[in-house]
């Protein structure tokens, strides 16, 4: 294992033991991550051409199996 990480991972597990709360931080930060990869989807989905620019990202093959790519208006993603 390459020493950086080594450390980050000793960092992490020492925040973890001195800080009871750490999950609530955490899942919130998380959450954000979400939220706001969302806002930034249904942002370029309103771009010209802004589904094809999502599919070409993602290497989506079958936008059959995302239903929020076949809907005009963007509705919710998951």
């Amino acid at each position: 294992m390459r020493e950086s990480h080594l450390g980050q991972i000793t960092r992490w597990a020492n925040f973890v033991r001195s800080n009871p709360e750490w999950r609530e931080a955490h899942n919130e930060f998380i959450n954000a991550l979400f939220d706001s990869h969302e806002k930034i989807i249904k942002t370029l989905l309103k771009t010209k051409h802004g589904k094809k620019k999502i599919i070409k990202l993602y290497g989506i093959k079958n936008t059959k199996g995302y239903d929020w790519l076949n809907h005009k208006k963007t509705k919710k993603m998951h």
